[in-house]
Order: C-alpha cells, then structure tokens, then sequence
C-alpha cells in the first residue's frame, strides 16, 4: 500500500544514540536488574554479561539491516523483504505486543518512583496513566522538540545513576564481596532472558530508520555506541546493588517496592543520594515510555502502509504519524491497568525474543556489500534468543505462542480478503 506521507529525516548521530539510551537506561537498570536478580541471585552479573552479547549480535544485525533498508518499521520491514510476508507480519504483531508492555513496564515504574517519592498511597496505575497521557501530547508535537526533551531527560537519568554507583560502593559494608553469592542456577538462563529485554532498546535507532540522517553511517555507529554505554551502564548498577545489599535483599527490595535502587540507599541511611536517585529514577522511565511509544507507533504506520493494519494508521501529519502514536498510547495504558510488573517484563521477554530471531534470520539474506558484519554474529544471535525465549515460565511462553498464532490467523484472512477484492475488480 502506498505511504499516505513521508516522516522526516532530522536525527544525526547524537540524536540517535540519545534516543537509544532513552530506550535503554530505564526500566532495564532501574528494575529489571532486580527482578534477574530474584531469580538468578549472584548469577545475575553474569546474566547480564551473557545477554548484552546476545544482544550485541542482535545488535549487529539490526545495525546492517537498518543501513541497507532505512525505513520505518525495523524487522516488520525486513522480514517482508528478506523473508515472507507472514514472517514480516509476525515479527511486528511481535513488536507491538512485546514493546507495549515494556512501555506499560516503564509507565508503572514511574508511577511506583513518584509515589515513593511523594510518600503518597495511591493505586499505581493513576499516575502511569496521567504520564502516558502527557508522553503522548509530547510526540504529537513532533520530533525536534521530542528529540531535545529525550536528550535532558538521558543526561539527567545518567547523573542520578553515576551518583547512586559512587554512593553504593563507598557505603557499602567493608570486608564482604557478595558479587557471586548465592547463585541459582536453575534461575540463571530466565535471569538471562530478562537481561536480555533490557538491551532491546537499541532497536530503537532502527525502527526510526526513516527519521535519521545519512541512515548507513548513522545507524551502525549509534547502535555500538548504545550498547557500549548501556552494558558498561548495567554491570556497574547491578555490581554496586550487589556489593551495597547481596543479590537476595535486592531481589526482595524488587518485589517489596517499585523502587529498589532508591531502596538500597535507604537502607545504608543515604536519604539525600535516594532521593536524587528518584528524580532520576524519574526521568529514566519518562525517557523509555517516550521511546517506546515513538517506536510503536512507526511499527504500526509501517503496518497500516502495507494493509496489514487499517489504512489510517499510514498516516502522517504534520511529519508525525500521529493516530499510530495515539493508538500505541491507548494499548499501553490498558496493558499498564492490571499493575503487575513481573508479569508484563516476563510477557515482553518472551515476545521481543522472538522478534529479534526473526530480525537475525533477515540479516541472514543480506548478500554482498549490504552486509557489514561476519555472518557468525547473526548465527549466534539467532541461537541464543531461539533458546532464550523457552527459558521463561511455560505459562509465559504458551500465551505467547498463542499470541503469534492468533496474529496470523488474522494475517490470512486479511489476505484472503485483499486477493477476493483483487479477483472481484479483474
């Protein structure tokens, strides 16, 4: 289906990374690196270590793609064109389920850090409600000014968490080294599968294809850069929580408050680094809703572009797609209601798994000068989250497998109605 507009190019390379690190140092370093550790106890820094090479080969396949077919949409695209059509459908039926409930993740992760912060009682899914209303009015302002809130929201994100890693390991009580205690190894492979969603974030950069300048230089730089920060981001948080609690408090302090970092400094009576930690806390899971819902949306105007969504969804005004951005913005809300943290990351882990096997699988068919990387990066990209997604609960996978089979049956009868509408105008 023809493009009903076209988004506009206006993110260089700074632009980029900063959107990616909005994507990523968020929900990943503020909650999830907790909730692994529930599972896997000390394995979680090397869960964190597996899963950002498992990401840096996904990583390097969406780079190569995104250079070679910069438009809207990420593997939804490049499953169409380096694969089959129902391939490409699955893979953003996928990524639209995957990334809302990260988006949901992010909104009720706020709203838990808000509500520490102010000491107030209220349902969680009030405020997260109210900041996915006020994200939304943001991007239908378009994309300079969403790029400009992005980059203060990831530097101010970056200086709360720089202060937390210095207070943590200063504070944190002398002649004990908990890195790697209490290790559950039947937990080590889902904690690994969680890790993994919180490197996903620099998808982002491709997804946007469309929106950033000289796509074949800018994207493959913005993504290894993305991800350097981030694993180096993420070892340092997750070592320090360590060293500051042991990876059996930190997992508690997951499960006993939506704040955990925040929690640690409470706990070694730095009240004043805790709350400048929750107004980073704050802007860090802004900065994720924001990307997210900016991701989303270009996934279903490329979608509604090609037929496999209404028609409405493709359009772009103002340089914006800005009915994909609000309906994005209403499924997350409505997957943020229930308030269950757990459950919504597991869910996107599952599901984003699957997505970025489909987006090796692409990369695969690059041929000749359109690849940039050696093949053994995607190889292993696609074996590690093939494997990855089945080591989450099985109720988590079944619902998924569901979910996929659910789309394509939808798919199909979206393409028997297009070839009888065909056969009835011949």
């Amino acid at each position: 289906m023809a493009t009903q507009g076209e988004l506009k190019r206006e993110l260089g390379l700074p632009g980029a990374v900063a959107m990616g690190l909005g994507s990523m140092v968020g929900t990943g370093v503020f909650v999830s690196i907790g909730i692994a550790a529930g599972v896997a106890g000390g394995a979680v820094l090397p869960a964190i270590v597996i899963a950002a090479l498992v990401a840096l080969c996904n990583a390097l396949s969406s780079a190569q793609l995104a250079a070679a077919h910069p438009v809207s949409g990420g593997t939804y695209e490049y499953g169409y064109v380096f694969l089959k059509p129902w391939v490409g459908f699955c893979s953003g039926w996928m990524f639209l389920f995957a990334k809302s409930a990260s988006a949901a993740t992010a909104a009720l992760g706020f709203s838990g850090y808000l509500l520490n912060a102010l000491g107030l009682d209220l349902p969680v899914q009030i405020p997260a409600m109210i900041i996915i209303a006020v994200i939304t009015a943001l991007l239908l302002s378009g994309m300079k000014r969403t790029n400009l809130v992005n980059t203060i929201i990831v530097s101010a994100t970056l200086i709360s968490l720089f202060i937390f890693a210095g207070v943590a390991l200063t504070q944190a009580p002398q002649g004990q080294f908990p890195l790697f205690s209490d290790m559950k190894r039947e937990g080590f492979l889902y904690g690994c599968a969680l890790m993994f969603v919180a490197y996903t974030g620099y998808g982002r950069v491709a997804t946007l294809g469309e929106e950033v300048k000289d796509p074949r230089k800018t994207i493959p730089k913005a993504i290894v850069a993305v991800m350097a920060v981030t694993a180096f981001l993420y070892i340092l948080i997750g070592s320090s929580a360590l060293l500051a609690v042991g990876p059996e408090r930190y997992g508690e302090l997951t499960t006993e408050t939506a704040a955990p970092l925040e929690g640690i400094l409470n706990e070694l009576n730095q009240h004043t680094a805790a709350k400048i930690l929750s107004l980073g806390a704050l802007t860090a899971m802004l900065g994720v809703l924001l990307n997210l819902i900016l991701g989303l949306s270009r996934v279903l105007l490329a979608m509604g572009r090609r037929g496999d969504m209404p028609a409405f969804f493709a359009k772009v005004q103002g340089g914006s797609p800005k009915v994909a951005e609000i309906t994005m913005a209403v499924v997350v809300a409505l997957i943020a209601l229930p308030g269950n943290l757990k459950l919504a990351w597991s869910f996107s882990a599952f599901t984003v798994l699957v997505y970025y096997s489909i987006t090796n699988l692409c990369a695969l068919q690059l041929k000749g000068e359109q690849r940039l990387y050696p093949r053994i990066f995607s190889y292993g990209g696609l074996a590690s989250c093939a494997f990855l997604a089945f080591m989450v609960p099985w109720q988590i996978w079944c619902s998924g497998l569901g979910l996929i089979a659910l789309g394509l049956g939808w798919h199909l009868l979206q393409v028997r109605k297009d070839s009888h509408e065909v056969n009835q105008k011949s």
